[in-house]
């Protein structure tokens, strides 16, 4: 017979009514959670399977981190659940709350407060906020970079020598991917030597102090000398004296300043033989760490994404400052033993347990580390993770990164003991954002090495560098090694491996990731390192990269990545680093849409990548596909969150039959809406918007006003272009505008479509090899091509027989559409113009390839022979020069003078009158001419 379950209540620190040594209940409930856990404990021992820790409303501070292994684990597939109690919002803190704020420099706002004296602190927080050190910044050209610390260049900067606290002082760079601390030995006179190994580790390896991969900020940080602008903050802990400067409006009276002490809230984990499992938390808040390590003699001699130098390297030359400044055998020495920023709650040994609708806020490292090396774990056992889930929680305003998965040393990606592999992770549903403040180089979403990872429709936003990041290592643990790698002097310390790493069987599906690579470079949205088997990155919206879209680094592998949306990418929507013979390739990337159509390192068939289907669009033009993916994105159900103006329920498309016509003709434009919301949405209305000049007539009756959920309608309209134009070709925006009530509130999408409009040509004629239209206004001309055919494909306009034995055909080429790098456009001579004839010669202008002089020199009336001039594209001025069976080709800038382009040709069974004319090769898109002319010398 099961036992009954057991409840055990706790309430807030400071409650009247709690007592250790009451019964647990509502009515008496505990006063620490560390009681807590010991009646747990012994309801765990007495045979009780459901288990149940309520916390009640309000702040609960630890003086020291809870700990829960295996004696405080579920049995038989039950949890022990730490829980909210119903309606309320519990908070576990490790901070305590600062009071009596009185004014220090009334000149200057700055405050101060007592606070215990003794215990430091890197991290402050006001209302809710991570204030900022105090610091000044340090010009990169009024200092010199040493071997063992800085030259201040600038007389300006001698009063440094005079701070007080000089081993308080912290120097702060940021470069390409590192955000590196290193702290204050000593300032006298103009230098200012550093301490040790800090110095040392951040001026070994790659994104240096002194050889950083872009150009880099410094600041001088953590003194009451430099508390000099609002919102920062200073602690003498000797005294205990904490300095703050308010932001305009802030009331110290009534602010909320909290003071970290502890550096760890949760630790979770057992041993490899007896794991902590079966444990679930739900609706609780952590909130009020700092992390101290870089305020130690080691600093922060950050590598990437967490990853840390500590402690002496024994294999670092003397001479390192120079050569090692970008790399050297010795530090590749160093890699198997780098440290990891730990987190504030921490999983690790540890099988099936959740965390539900949890706040991880103002925490001083990475909020929630799982499975990471045991460096980063209290309990001195990492990895080993399984079964972990994390959904519906808010992880925001930390001074690291949100989630980090795995560990970076040798048993994370080739363990020793296979208990030690992190694999079935699930992080779903969950905010990440706004976070990383301190420690700029982290991610939102991190794992280095996984089996079987799933990271599904999360919203991660405001990040200094990248949104979600997969993989570690560079390649060089991968089966084979790197030869990059093997260059570097890597494996003169460690093996070549010949089995694949754990990391494998990643799924990355349906995430919102905006606003990231904000501070930092060489990130994305999406960032991959190394193979990851089974990698599937599909459905996700990103927008607003400060860099790329989807970054795959060093030796990248065996990814597909499909059906994603990248809007706004300042770099290519995809890039693959292959430099060095590192192995990235194996990359499917297939049915993505993008706003910005680059994409660099990847290419079809080539290292093994497939690149086919992806879709260039504008925020406008998104079909509905797409915008389902946009729609979908983020977290789902009860996470949702409000409507998103940007992510509108309606799916929109906007089609035109035909989408080119002459002056004067219509088009029957088609809008179909579907309803992407899982309610049923009403009072939807579509308009068509038409520019002036054009006309809209709706055909048939409105579409009905209501839609189901994943139901579709459909509005046509008659869509009449101008009579005339005063261009050749122009075109014309319409738009469908669609509005409606869904998701409980209204909605608005605007789809656009682009007519294009040709005025009819009547002075040539005209010929197309290929599906071909024409054009003219005035003195200008158009030719519009259907598709690609051989390059001695044209379409054509001309004058007959217009060309004597003595004659000059002149044209300015104005617009080339950049379709293909071979397309041409310019004058054009043929005995006749209408088919295949001799004679044949055309002076053109190229996207690509410059200004091509291209004849027929053995009377087949092809196009055989050509000379060129690189670099020189739309608009430019051509000509023909014909003297009798002779021709020459020119192009000029001005229209005035004119330089020859290869020599002279004979055309081999010329007829004595030609025809000419405008010519554009068979390359798809449109080509525009003025000032097309034929005179007889």
């Amino acid at each position: 017979m099961s036992l009954s379950p057991v409840v055990v209540t706790v309430a807030p620190t400071g409650a009247g009514n709690a007592d250790d040594a009451g019964p647990g209940r509502r009515n008496r409930p505990l006063a620490t959670l560390g009681e807590a856990r010991r009646r747990v404990r012994a309801a765990l021992a007495q045979g009780h399977l459901d288990v149940t820790v309520e916390l009640l409303d309000g702040v609960h501070r630890l003086t020291e981190p809870l700990r829960l292994d295996a004696a405080d684990s579920g049995r038989d597939g039950h949890p022990v659940t730490w829980t909210a109690a119903r309606g309320a919002e519990p908070v576990i803190s490790g901070a305590v709350p600062v009071t009596g704020w009185e004014p220090d420099d009334p000149a200057t706002g700055v405050h101060r407060a007592r606070v215990d004296a003794g215990p430091d602190t890197r991290q402050l927080y006001v209302d809710g906020v991570l204030a900022r050190r105090a610091r000044i910044g340090l010009p990169r050209e009024h200092v010199t970079l040493t071997a063992t610390g800085l030259t201040l260049d600038d007389p300006a900067l001698a009063w440094l020598a005079g701070l007080p606290d000089q081993g308080r002082v912290e120097f702060q760079a940021t470069s390409a991917f590192t955000n590196r601390f290193a702290p204050v030995e000593r300032i006298t006179g103009a230098t200012v030597v550093m301490r040790q190994p800090a110095w040392d580790n951040n001026t070994y390896g790659y994104d240096t102090l002194q050889a950083p991969m872009r150009v880099p900020e410094y600041f001088l940080v953590n003194s009451r000398s430099f508390l000099n602008e609002p919102g920062e903050w200073y602690l003498d802990p000797t005294s205990g004296t904490l300095y703050y400067r308010p932001l305009p409006g802030q009331d110290l009276a009534t602010a909320r300043v909290e003071l970290p002490r502890l550096e760890s809230l949760l630790e979770v984990g057992g041993t490899y033989d007896e794991p902590a499992r079966n444990l679930r938390f739900e609706n609780l808040a952590f909130t009020g760490t700092t992390w101290l390590r870089p305020s130690s003699s080691d600093g922060y001699a950050n590598q990437q994404t967490g990853a840390f130098i500590a402690g002496p390297q024994p294999h670092r030359p003397a001479d390192a400052f120079a050569s090692c400044a970008v790399g050297c055998a010795g530090f590749e020495a160093s890699r198997d033993g780098w440290f990891q920023v730990p987190g504030a709650v921490q999983v690790s040994a540890a099988e099936d347990v959740t965390f539900a609708g949890c706040a991880f806020v103002n925490l001083g490292s990475v909020a929630l580390g799982i499975g990471n090396d045991a460096n980063a774990h209290a309990t001195g056992v990492g990895l080993g993770a399984r079964r972990i889930t994390v959904s519906g929680g808010t992880f925001t305003a930390n001074a690291g990164g949100g989630i980090t998965i795995g560990g970076v040393r040798p048993d994370a990606h080739h363990p020793s003991d296979p208990r030690m592999v992190n694999g079935d992770i699930v992080i779903r549903d969950n905010r990440v954002f706004a976070t990383a403040v301190d420690y700029l180089d982290h991610a939102g979403v991190f794992a280095s090495y996984v089996t079987r990872l799933t990271v599904a429709h999360n919203h991660v936003a405001d990040l200094p560098y990248s949104g979600i990041a997969l993989g570690y290592g560079w390649g060089a643990n991968d089966p084979g090694g790197s030869l990059d790698y093997l260059a570097r002097g890597l494996y003169d310390f460690r093996p070549v491996y010949d089995t694949p790493t754990t990391m494998r069987d990643v799924h990355v599906v349906g995430n919102h990731v905006r606003d990231v690579v904000r501070t930092m470079s060489g990130g994305g949205a999406l960032y991959t390192l190394s193979a990851i088997p089974g990698g599937v990155i599909e459905e996700n919206y990103c927008e607003n990269s400060g860099q790329y879209g989807i970054y795959f680094d060093e030796a990248s592998r065996h990814l597909t990545v499909r059906g994603n949306v990248f809007v706004h990418t300042a770099g290519p929507w995809a890039h693959a680093n292959t430099a060095n013979g590192n192995r990235t390739g194996d990359l499917t990337l297939t049915g993505n849409h993008v706003t910005n159509p680059a994409i660099t390192g990847v290419a079809d068939g080539r290292r093994g990548d497939v690149v086919r289907g992806n879709v260039t669009v504008t925020p406008e033009t998104l079909p509905v596909e797409a915008t389902r993916v946009i729609y979908d994105a983020g977290p789902t159900g009860d996470h949702r969150g409000p409507p998103d103006p940007g992510r509108p329920p309606f799916g929109v498309s906007v089609t035109a039959d035909p989408p080119v016509l002459d002056a004067g003709e219509t088009a029957v434009v088609t809008v179909t809406v579907r309803n992407l919301s899982d309610r049923r949405a009403s009072a939807v209305t579509v308009a068509l918007v038409v520019p002036d000049g054009w006309r809209a007539e709706r055909l048939g009756r409105p579409a009905r006003c209501g839609l189901d959920s994943g139901a579709s309608g459909t509005e046509t309209w008659k869509v009449t272009a101008p009579a005339s134009a005063r261009v050749p070709v122009g075109s014309a925006v319409v738009k469908a505008v669609v509005s409606g009530w869904a998701d409980l509130a209204g909605a608005e999408a605007v789809r656009s479509l682009t007519l294009t409009t040709l005025n009819p040509l009547t002075s040539l004629k005209s010929q197309g090899s290929v599906s071909s239209r024409f054009a003219e206004a005035g003195s200008r001309y158009a030719i519009m091509i259907a598709g690609a055919g051989s390059p001695d494909e044209y379409g054509v306009v001309y004058r007959d027989g217009v060309a004597g034995p003595s004659a000059v055909i002149t044209a300015r080429v104005t617009h080339l559409d950049p379709t293909d790098p071979r397309a041409e456009a310019g004058v054009v001579l043929r005995d006749d113009l209408s088919g295949c004839s001799p004679g044949h010669a055309a002076m053109v202008a190229t996207p690509g390839d410059g200004v091509v002089f291209r004849w027929d020199a053995d009377g087949d009336g092809r196009l055989d022979t050509a000379g060129s001039v690189p670099d020189i594209g739309a608009p430019v001025w051509v000509r023909l020069v014909r003297s009798g069976d002779q021709v020459s080709g020119y192009y000029s800038r001005s229209g005035t003078t004119w330089i020859k382009v290869g020599p002279t040709a004979d055309l081999t069974g010329a007829a004595h009158r030609q025809d000419a004319g405008l010519t554009a090769t068979s390359r798809a898109g449109w080509f525009g001419f003025s000032d097309f002319t034929v005179r007889q010398a």
